[in-house]
């Protein structure tokens, strides 16, 4: 089942005929990147080396993306500024845990770095979107 279908049967937005893929995909991947990282953020604590930045991005990135899913799941009443900005934060945390995965020589840490890069575009395109009472 997809997320994007789910918000697409929600009563206000087939009324309004108004589906804003951009958010669907945005809110999709935020979700996955948040496992992503509590995965990525686990196998980093099972590493010889010291990771604790890493696993602290990590969990961060995590945290921001599921309270930013949240948020743009909700079609009920609007509150676009919140969401823009939880969406515009969500793509700074993915960024930071991006650059910080980067850094290390582990193929967990590569894979929570592409989909932290794909989640902070998506985010970035789902804030440009967004225009007033139509989320």
């Amino acid at each position: 089942m997809s997320i994007r279908k789910m918000i697409a049967l929600h009563p206000e937005v087939m009324a309004s005929g108004h589906v804003n893929d951009a958010l669907g995909l945005a809110v999709h991947h935020a979700m996955y990147c948040a496992k992503m990282c509590l995965s990525c953020a686990d196998a980093c604590a099972a590493e010889k080396m010291d990771m604790a930045q890493c696993i602290r991005l990590c969990s961060d990135c995590a945290d921001v993306c599921e309270a930013t899913a949240r948020l743009g799941l909700r079609r009920t009443g609007f509150n676009e500024q919140l969401l823009i900005e939880m969406l515009e934060l969500c793509a700074r945390a993915c960024e930071l845990c991006a650059a910080e995965c980067e850094r290390h020589d582990h193929d967990h840490c590569r894979l929570c770095a592409t989909m932290c890069r794909e989640c902070a575009a998506d985010c970035r395109k789902a804030a440009e979107s967004i225009t007033p009472g139509r989320g």
